[in-house]
């Protein structure tokens, strides 16, 4: 199996951008999982979405920002796709990172950064998800969630967790009482043991005990997995608790897991999609494989699945 190194290595290396390209098996991978590099590529497919009884959610790549310039070029991007929500008329929410508004540079600009964003959403009738990075971000990434709730609608500003850190059943249970919109996910950075679980079999029991912590507060909560077992088991708790198909959604990643994705719009249950786009894909698809390697077995599987 290709190492981890060779992947990290790789993803700095986006002049390998075309060369990679251009072999059919990787340009399927990426496109696959990568909706387009500019916004009128990407508004196609949520339009299929949409159509499939499914909402979405823009994530507009460009992770770690070197300069407050690069940083206001990823503000404006997303206040084009709030725009571009509203004239198009698509369903669609959207997904920000801390670290491509400047969190590296200064929280404080990443926070003002953001806040444009939001206030933006607000004056649209939309929501911003504020997504969780590695661990080394999570409690600036909180602080600086917790002074945009502390200013607007728990409709208009959400924030993600993820089951693998030790840490996020206690980070759930102070945001509930916000309360807050939150997004549990399992989490796909390489995180060290001292401060997430190694096992797989305790990232999954984290996470039901946070989706059950969720479930029950009676808030409308993003449960984003692709995994069955998840599904199941957040299916069973909400029907043994009367919690009813509108009180939360499951969300999912374009490309990953389409029969999933299908199976359980049809059923009635709301899922939103997570779209991402952008000229930064490379180095993000990369990352992604590099974080966990394993991940690469998991994409080839995925193309099967449909």
């Amino acid at each position: 199996m290709i190492t981890r190194s060779a992947l990290i290595w790789l993803s700095r290396q986006e002049g390998l951008k075309d060369f990679a390209t251009s072999f059919g098996f990787f340009k399927k991978l990426t496109t696959r999982f990568v909706a387009g590099e500019n916004i009128d590529e990407v508004i196609p497919f949520i339009r299929q979405i949409n159509s499939e009884n499914a909402t979405a959610s823009f994530d507009h790549l460009n992770e770690s920002v070197g300069s407050a310039a690069e940083a206001e070029q990823e503000v404006l991007e997303y206040l084009d796709i709030l725009a571009k929500i509203d004239e198009q008329r698509i369903r669609s929410n959207v997904s920000i990172k801390l670290t491509q508004f400047g969190l590296g540079l200064d929280p404080e600009l990443a926070y003002q950064n953001a806040r444009r964003v939001v206030v933006e959403a607000e004056r649209r009738g939309n929501f911003v998800r504020v997504d969780m990075e590695d661990s080394s971000v999570t409690q600036v990434t909180i602080d600086i969630f917790r002074r945009l709730r502390a200013e607007f609608g728990l409709n208009t500003v959400g924030i993600v967790l993820q089951s693998y850190l030790y840490r996020t059943l206690a980070d759930a249970q102070e945001l509930v009482k916000l309360p807050a919109r939150i997004r549990i996910c399992k989490g796909a950075y390489n995180e060290p043991p001292e401060v997430a679980f190694p096992e797989k079999k305790d990232v999954d029991a984290n996470y039901i005990k946070v989706m059950q912590l969720l479930l029950s507060s009676g808030t409308y909560h993003g449960i984003a997995t692709h995994d069955p077992k998840m599904i199941d088991a957040t299916i069973e708790f909400a029907a043994r608790e009367g919690i009813g198909k509108e009180k939360y959604e499951f969300q999912m990643l374009y490309g990953i897991r389409r029969d999933l994705q299908h199976q359980l719009a049809r059923d009635g249950f709301n899922v939103r999609i997570y779209v991402p786009y952008g000229k930064h894909w490379y180095p993000y698809f990369m990352r992604r494989l590099a974080e966990r390697p394993a991940n690469i077995w998991f994409v080839m599987k995925n193309l099967a699945k449909g």
